[in-house]
C-alpha cells in the first residue's frame, strides 16, 4: 500500500512529525487536502509537498515554470476546467495527454478531462502555485470557480466547449448505413453540426470508451441527468441544463428512427454505428427504449458491442465441474437446458456461447428472441413481436416444422411457451431457454407452478444453470485485504480455508477510475437432472430437498462459486455477499 503523504514528508525531511500532526488536526476540522493545509499554514514548502505526492502516486514531478505550453494542448481544456481542478495540459502524444495537476489522486478531474478531450490522461505533479500561475498566463481572465456560464458549467456544457475547440472522442459519431464506416477522429466532417448533436455523439462515444452497458437519460422536475451503468453499477456522469432536455430527446429519437411527435406512449428502436477507430472497424448497436414519465421522456440505451460478446464457454468463469456438466447437456441430442438469473446477469452470453459451440454445418439452429441482440452467422434468428402476433409460442410452433436440431427460446414467459418447449425437448430436439428464478432448484418448481406436470418437467429438463455477475477486482491496483478467519467462516469458508485465504481488494487507480473494480465475472450454479433427481421431482420434493440432493451430488452453489473466486483474488467479499 502506498505511504501517506505525511509519512513521506517526515521521511524526506520536508516536515516534522509534530508539524504533520498539527496540519492533520486542522484538516480534521476544516477538511481539504493535508498538503494544502501544510502549505497554507507555512509549515511546509509547496515544492516538498509536490515531490511527496510524486513519490506517493509514482508520477513525475516537474517545475512547470520552465515550460512553454503548446497552444494546441491548451486549447483542448476549457479555462473553467483548468481553474476548477487546478490543472493545465502539457502536450498530446497520440491518444495520451500529459496533464500537470496539484492533486494526481483527483479521479473526478481525470474522468472529466478524459471525457472532454477523448485522450488518456497521464498525470504529472506540479506545485499548486506554479499551476495557478500557468492558468492565469495561458487562460487569462475568465470566470472563477463560483461563476457559472449560461450553459450551467455542467460536464455536458464543458464537453461542448472541448468539441468546439479541439478533437474529442465523440466527434466522428453519426448514424450511418451498414455499408459505411465512421472515423471517430474526423472532427472536420462535423463542423456544421449543432452543439447538441456533437454532445449526444460525445455521450455515446464516451459510453463506448468507458465500457458502459447502459446509458440513462433521466428528466426530473428541476434537473436532467445522464448516467452510465459500468460493471453493473450506475454512475452519474453529467447533468446537462434542463432546457436541453427536449432537444436531446428529439436527437436520440431521430437517430433511432422513432416518432418524435409521440410523447405519450413507450417506443423502442435501435441505433447502429460502424466505427473505424485505431484502424479497426467496430460495429456498435444501441438498443433504445423511450418511456414517458411525469417530467418528460426517459431514454435508456443498451450497448450491444459484438466485439465484447463472449462466445468461448471456457472463459465465462464456470468451475471445471460445472463447465463439464453444461457441455455434456448441450451435446445431448434432446432435452431442455435452462439458464436462470435476473436481468443483466449474463444469460444471453451463456446461451450464445452454447449456440456457438454447437454451430456447425451439420446443425440446424433456430432462435426466437426479443430482441435479437447479436447476429450470429449460420444461425436462423427470429425477432418476436407481440404487437404483430409473432410471440414466442407462435415462433416455436413454426420452428417444429422447420426440421430443427437446436432451438433457442429467448425466455419462457407463459404456460403456452413452456408447454411447447417441453414438447420439443421430449420429441428429439435440444431446447435452450431462460427463466427468471433465484436459484437452480427453484426453477423446477417455477415450471410446475406455471402448470407443467411434474413428470413432464422431470422427463424434459436435463440441466439448469443459475448465474450472477460480480465485479472483478482491477488488476492494476489489486492488493491484499487481510480478513480475520471468523469473518471468512461467517461468509462460508471452512475453518481450514479461512486460516489460509487472503482476500484481495482494489485500492483504486486511474485504470479503474478509482473504483477498484474493472470488468465482471460470472458466478454459476449448474444443476444436472439425474435419474434420482427426476424421481424426486415426480414425487413432489420441495426446492430445499432438491437443492440438498444436488449439492450432495457435487453441485457448486452460487455462494460456493463466489467463495472460490474470492480465494483466487478475482472478486471481493462484498460483491459475493451482494449477489448470493
Amino acid at each position: 500500500m502506498a505511504a501517506r503523504i505525511g509519512e513521506l514528508l517526515v521521511e524526506t525531511g520536508g516536515a516534522t512529525q509534530a508539524v504533520v500532526d498539527e496540519a492533520l488536526a486542522g484538516q480534521g476540522s476544516a477538511g481539504g487536502r493535508l498538503g494544502s493545509h501544510l502549505v497554507g499554514l507555512g509549515l511546509a514548502r509547496d515544492a516538498d509537498v509536490a515531490a511527496a505526492l510524486s513519490r506517493q502516486f509514482s508520477v513525475p514531478f516537474i517545475e512547470l515554470g520552465r515550460f512553454d505550453l503548446p497552444p494546441a494542448a491548451v486549447a483542448l481544456l476549457p479555462a473553467a476546467t483548468a481553474r476548477k481542478y487546478e490543472t493545465v495540459p502539457l502536450g498530446r502524444a497520440g491518444a495520451a495527454l500529459a496533464v500537470a495537476m496539484s492533486d494526481p489522486a483527483n479521479v473526478f478531474a481525470v474522468d472529466d478531462i478524459e471525457f472532454m478531450t477523448g485522450c488518456r490522461v497521464e498525470p504529472v505533479v506540479a506545485t499548486q502555485a506554479a499551476i495557478r500561475a500557468a492558468v492565469e498566463r495561458y487562460y487569462g481572465e475568465g470566470p472563477g470557480r463560483g461563476d457559472a456560464p449560461d450553459l450551467g458549467e455542467s460536464r455536458l456544457a464543458l464537453a461542448a466547449k472541448a468539441l468546439e475547440e479541439g478533437p474529442g472522442i465523440g466527434t466522428g459519431l453519426e448514424v450511418v448505413d451498414e455499408a459505411e464506416e465512421v472515423d471517430v477522429t474526423a472532427l472536420e466532417t462535423q463542423s456544421g453540426e449543432t452543439p447538441v448533436i456533437r454532445l449526444v455523439n460525445a455521450v455515446l462515444a464516451s459510453a463506448i470508451q468507458k465500457g458502459a452497458s447502459d446509458v440513462h437519460f433521466e428528466p426530473y422536475e428541476k434537473r436532467y441527468r445522464i448516467r452510465f451503468r459500468i460493471d453493473g453499477v450506475l454512475y452519474e456522469v453529467m447533468e446537462p441544463p434542463l432546457k436541453y432536455r427536449d432537444t436531446i430527446t428529439s436527437r436520440l429519437k431521430v437517430m433511432a428512427k422513432l416518432d418524435i411527435a409521440e410523447r405519450r406512449l413507450p417506443q423502442d428502436g435501435r441505433i447502429k454505428l460502424r466505427l473505424n477507430a485505431d484502424g479497426a472497424a467496430r460495429e456498435i448497436d444501441f438498443r433504445v427504449s423511450c418511456l414517458p414519465t411525469l417530467q418528460g421522456e426517459k431514454i435508456v440505451l443498451r450497448l450491444l458491442d459484438r466485439g465484447k460478446l463472449m462466445l468461448d464457454m471456457t472463459r465465462l468463469g464456470l468451475e471445471a465441474e460445472s463447465l463439464k456438466r453444461l457441455e455434456e447437456a448441450i451435446r445431448r441430442p434432446w432435452g431442455l437446458v435452462l439458464v436462470t438469473g435476473p436481468t443483466g446477469s449474463g444469460k444471453t452470453s451463456t446461451l450464445y456461447s452454447a449456440i456457438s459451440r454447437l454451430n456447425t454445418p451439420a446443425a440446424n439452429i433456430m432462435t426466437a428472441e426479443d430482441p435479437v441482440e447479436f447476429n450470429l452467422a449460420g444461425v436462423n434468428q427470429v425477432q418476436t413481436r407481440d404487437s404483430t402476433g409473432l410471440t414466442f409460442a407462435v415462433a416455436l410452433r413454426s420452428f417444429l416444422r422447420q426440421d430443427p436440431n437446436v432451438i433457442l427460446v429467448g425466455e419462457i414467459r407463459d404456460l403456452e411457451t413452456a408447454e411447447i418447449a417441453i414438447k420439443a425437448a421430449l420429441t428429439g430436439h435440444l431446447v435452450l431457454s431462460t427463466l427468471h428464478t433465484n436459484d437452480a432448484a427453484g426453477t423446477i418448481h417455477r415450471l410446475v407452478n406455471m402448470g407443467i406436470e411434474p413428470f413432464l418437467v422431470a422427463g424434459a429438463v436435463s440441466l439448469v444453470c443459475a448465474q450472477r455477475l460480480v465485479r472483478r477486482i482491477c488488476t492494476g491496483c489489486a492488493e491484499d485485504d487481510p480478513t480475520p478467519p471468523p469473518v471468512l467462516e461467517a461468509v462460508g469458508f471452512e475453518a481450514d480455508e479461512a486460516a489460509r485465504v487472503v482476500p484481495r481488494r482494489g485500492a483504486g487507480c486511474q485504470r479503474c477510475n478509482g473504483r477498484g473494480y474493472r470488468g465482471r465475472i460470472g458466478l454459476y450454479e449448474v444443476m444436472a437432472v439425474t435419474e434420482r433427481f427426476g424421481d424426486m421431482v415426480r414425487g413432489g420434493a420441495s426446492p430445499a430437498e432438491l437443492r440438498r440432493h444436488a449439492v450432495e451430488g457435487g453441485m457448486v452453489t452460487l455462494r460456493a462459486s463466489g467463495l472460490r473466486k474470492i480465494a483466487a483474488g478475482l472478486t471481493s467479499i462484498e460483491e459475493v455477499l451482494k449477489e448470493t
